[in-house]
């Protein structure tokens, strides 16, 4: 890869990186798994930049490396890490209990949903991506992606209305 083509990589993930986490924290549930996950996607992304740069579409590779890379750590069994409790002393920049019992709520909600159902429901509403997108994204059909999201989004109201938010924040560091 020649410099102009290095500082436009270097460029690009400067620009993205802070989204990219986003988005494998929402897969994942862990911002520091997530930096690593970030990380390697956009490792990923420099092996092919060159091709990238000129077919374009930088950042729906990047996004959907993200989301392989959390998939594929999901799908791995390894005893090599712990999972940490979350850390709900984390300050919000809301500065109310409801917002962040409501976000904590979420996460655990997500948490417990297929890594697949999760990716699906995460790109669909959070990265505002359309279904053809997310299946470009998740490298799967348009019909694929509409199921695991209805399936996805049952069992999140399910989970709603059975449990308070409270209960699913606990449930979820229960079973941690």
């Amino acid at each position: 890869m020649n410099r102009t083509d290095e500082q436009a990589f270097t460029e690009f993930a400067l620009a993205s990186r802070t989204r990219l986490r986003r988005t494998a924290y929402l897969l994942g549930g862990d911002w520091d798994r997530a930096r690593d996950h970030v990380q390697e996607a956009l490792v990923r992304v420099y092996v092919r930049w060159p091709k990238l740069q000129k077919q374009g579409g930088e950042l729906a590779y990047a996004r959907r490396a993200v989301a392989s890379v959390v998939i594929d750590e999901s799908r791995r069994r390894s005893s090599r890490e712990l999972p940490a409790d979350p850390d709900l002393d984390r300050p919000s920049t809301e500065d109310v209990a409801a917002a962040v019992t409501d976000r904590a709520a979420l996460m655990a909600a997500l948490a417990g949903l297929p890594p697949r159902q999760r990716a699906c429901v995460v790109l669909r509403y959070f990265e505002e991506l359309d279904v053809r997108e997310t299946a470009a994204t998740l490298g799967c059909s348009e019909g694929t992606v509409k199921s695991q999201t209805s399936r996805a989004l049952t069992s999140l109201r399910s989970a709603f209305e059975s449990s308070s938010r409270d209960e699913l924040v606990f449930d979820v560091m229960g079973r941690q």
